[in-house]
């Protein structure tokens, strides 16, 4: 039997042990790589399904209301989903539920191989893939927010963010181009295998990751509805998450221009689904290059405002995009689009992530998703519908000039946001 001393002298060496390992170089870290890889084959899939399911249904119904609606099909599960997924992400191996999750979005790339290989036009069928795809996502976002602090110490965990999300980019580049060149020699079919290939690849890249910073599960609130709802609970009384997490929900929801690409290219740029793809990736060109430079430099002061700035640069890009005819002059407001989001997502996260405990992170993080998934997917329905209604012009020039107005409005609304200097005082 262990007598209390050397169980107190174990405990003490356990600590000593982990301060050494958070004096190790981020790339050194016992599993981050590994992770990051991980999730950089499954971020590959998802973009490349993401440009080739929009422009497949597009192409085969030639009506912007599909583009909103294959936005929707993956918002309505995920929206229903998000909370009960950030309870079961705070009781159960964050780890294994990220496995499970991707495992269902490899089934759903397969489901949409097969739909391809058959030539259907069905549509509704397309959209019942996704429907699923939603709902496996809705633990994706929670698990993979609350996961990585659980990896790397905290300490290193704002290097961290900034150099998984810009890492992340180099998929968001690749994923587009990669998937308008793949439909472009083998249509739909060539595409989604790549996707249901690189799952496996992600699932694979997982399975030695160890969790290091976890801590214990403590006691949860005795109902469900209780704990579904203790991170809205924990927002509300929050001023700087709540600020900084409703102003990215509104700004891209009215600003968002991804959902009008499809349209752009092919009937106001004319540049095919290469150039489509292109577009997007453009976008995160801008972001990788900032979130490299954010990973080196970091944000030491007046973070707030930094933001507030971000979010009206990213308003002003979209409007340039908005009224642009030339390509290259489209591409490069999409790479500024692209840089100032990073900024956001860097302060965001990094807000997040410090002022929230680890034992509620997956119930904190799934409502951060929710807002998220919110602004990605209604954004797009909002775009898609608009331009159905007006145009594709008219509703990303709508867009523009609605995330500026949410800019001045947040301002005057969130003064601790505004406030902000250094990322400790949201602790």
């Amino acid at each position: 039997m262990t007598s209390p001393l050397s169980a107190k002298e174990s405990e003490q060496a356990n600590k000593q042990e982990s301060a050494k390992e958070s004096l190790l170089p981020l790339h050194r870290q016992a599993g981050f790589l590994s992770f990051l890889f991980s999730r950089l084959a499954a971020v590959f899939a998802m973009q490349i399904q993401a440009i080739v399911v929009a422009w497949q249904v597009y192409d085969i119904t030639r009506d912007p209301m599909a583009l909103a609606y294959v936005g929707l099909a993956q918002f309505l599960p995920m929206v229903l989903l998000l909370l009960p997924a950030g309870d079961v992400v705070d009781r159960f191996s964050r780890k294994r539920i990220l496995q499970l999750s991707w495992m269902v979005q490899g089934v759903c790339s397969a489901l949409l191989l097969a739909l391809s290989w058959q030539d259907s036009q069905q549509v509704g069928a397309f959209y019942a893939v996704l429907a699923l795809f939603g709902a496996a996502r809705a633990f994706t976002g929670p698990t993979l927010q609350s996961l990585l602090p659980n990896i790397v110490p905290r300490a290193q965990l704002a290097s961290a963010i900034a150099l998984n999300s810009s890492i992340m980019k180099v998929a968001v580049i690749g994923g587009p181009l990669l998937g308008g060149i793949l439909y472009g020699l083998g249509g739909g079919g060539l595409a989604y295998a790549a996707c249901l290939g690189c799952f496996i690849a992600g699932l694979l890249l997982l399975l030695p990751v160890p969790i290091h910073y976890a801590e214990p599960v403590k006691t949860l609130e005795s109902t469900a509805v209780k704990r579904f709802t203790a991170g809205i609970r924990y927002i509300r009384y929050q001023p700087i998450i709540l600020g900084v997490i409703s102003l990215d929900l509104f700004a891209v929801l009215l600003g968002g221009v991804v959902a009008l690409l499809p349209i752009y290219a092919q009937e106001v740029l004319y540049v095919g689904p290469e150039g489509l793809g292109a577009l997007r990736s453009a976008i995160a060109v801008g972001a990788l290059l900032m979130g490299l430079y954010l990973g080196i430099k970091g944000i030491k002061r007046h973070a707030g405002l930094i933001m507030f700035l971000a979010v009206a640069t990213f308003g002003i890009a979209n409007l340039v995009f908005a009224f642009s005819t030339i390509f290259w002059l489209s591409l490069v407001a999409m790479l500024v689009a692209g840089a100032a989001d990073m900024i956001s997502v860097y302060v965001r996260m990094t807000l997040i992530q410090l002022a929230t405990p680890d034992e509620m992170r997956g119930r904190v993080n799934a409502v951060n998703m929710l807002f998220i998934g919110s602004s990605n997917e209604l954004g797009e329905f909002r775009a898609g519908s608009m331009a159905a209604w007006l145009g594709a012009v008219p509703a990303a020039i709508i867009g523009g000039v609605g995330t500026l107005a949410v800019v001045c409005a947040w301002m005057k609304l969130f003064p601790p946001l505004r406030r902000v200097d250094r990322f400790d005082d949201a602790r």
